[in-house]
């Protein structure tokens, strides 16, 4: 087995309903997300990917269509909040807001970034860890061996 680690930067605002901290305003982070995927090597020699367990390049490809051209340079709220009215306003301001059914913490995004990678990872492949940067010295991590 062999596992390979993209990366990849976004920037992205959020608030926090609720939250005893200056995090309930509205602010932005310079994402950095880390993919983690495990396969064998093709050992076919007919195979136009012969020795790599995954082309970057398509695994750049799902990542950035899953979650990067999504989330960049746009804002998160909670739609069960009261940030959906402010949302609402934004919007219709021409901002781009992503409503989203969870606290838009670094552990929730990190949660619904998995499903959206699994889904599109091949058989073969399988996604076993993130790392999410939300600031230079502060990440989440989710792993897959802890989540099985």
């Amino acid at each position: 087995m062999v596992r390979l680690t993209k990366t990849f930067n976004f920037e992205t605002a959020h608030a926090l309903h609720g939250y005893d901290g200056k995090c309930k305003n509205i602010h932005g982070h310079s994402y950095k997300l880390f993919v983690t995927v495990k396969g064998k090597p093709s050992e076919d020699v007919g195979d136009v990917k012969l020795g790599m367990v995954m082309d970057f390049g398509d695994l750049k490809k799902i990542v950035n269509e899953e979650v990067v051209d999504i989330f960049d340079h746009a804002i998160l709220l909670n739609q069960n909040s009261p940030h959906k009215h402010l949302g609402d306003h934004l919007i219709k301001e021409g901002h781009r807001v992503i409503f989203t059914d969870y606290q838009p913490s670094c552990e929730n995004m990190m949660l619904w970034m998995v499903d959206r990678i699994k889904n599109r990872l091949p058989e073969h492949i399988e996604l076993v860890k993130l790392k999410l940067h939300e600031t230079e010295n502060s990440y989440g991590e989710w792993l897959a061996e802890d989540n099985q």
